[in-house]
């Protein structure tokens, strides 16, 4: 199979810091298996990359009549995305920036080499 099967997810309101110590777990896994180890994962990003994980599956399966047991997570990786930037008032006069992080997450599934 020459095509990638790809999923983007775009501006999760999570790091793209704390969403990659959950995909560097599924990285080069089964797609069934990355499946069961993202349900148990007790980190907040651990279900949003399970929802884009599994709308990847469903575009190999309605577009591409690809299997899921045949599929692997090839590639996975998480950008940043803009960040929100405001200000809240301090003592003496002064503020504390706030930042509020965001990212986009993409995958990419390929299908098995029969051996």
């Amino acid at each position: 199979m020459a095509q990638d099967i790809r999923a983007q997810l775009r501006f999760l309101p999570i790091s793209a810091q704390k969403v990659r110590l959950v995909i560097d777990t599924v990285r080069g896994m089964d797609v069934v298996q990355a499946m069961e180890t993202l349900r148990f994962m007790p980190q907040r990003a651990a279900r949003p990359v399970a929802k884009l994980l599994a709308s990847a599956v469903a575009n190999a399966e309605e577009n591409f009549g690809v299997s899921r047991d045949a599929l692997f997570v090839a590639k996975i990786f998480a950008d940043e995305a803009p960040t929100r930037k405001w200000r809240r008032f301090g003592a003496r006069g002064r503020f504390k920036p706030i930042l509020r992080r965001s990212s986009h997450v993409t995958v990419i599934l390929n299908e098995r080499e029969a051996a």
